[in-house]
């Protein structure tokens, strides 16, 4: 990530560190849960293609 483009001295070096910590948590806190979102519709677009391809083998029999 990018240091802050202004550094205020009044706030620790613990501080600052601890609020880019934090900050950099939600940012990949936020990815992982839009590619949750992604995985979850690729699953759930195999699990119906699955069940099309095994009705269209059963109604083929």
């Amino acid at each position: 990530m990018f240091p802050p483009l202004c550094c205020d001295s009044g706030v620790d070096q613990a501080s600052r560190r601890r609020h880019h910590q934090s900050r950099k948590m939600a940012m990949l806190s936020f990815w992982r849960d839009g590619l949750e979102r992604q995985l979850a519709a690729v699953t759930a677009a195999m699990d119906t293609l699955q069940r099309q391809i095994d009705r269209d083998a059963q109604s083929d029999s």
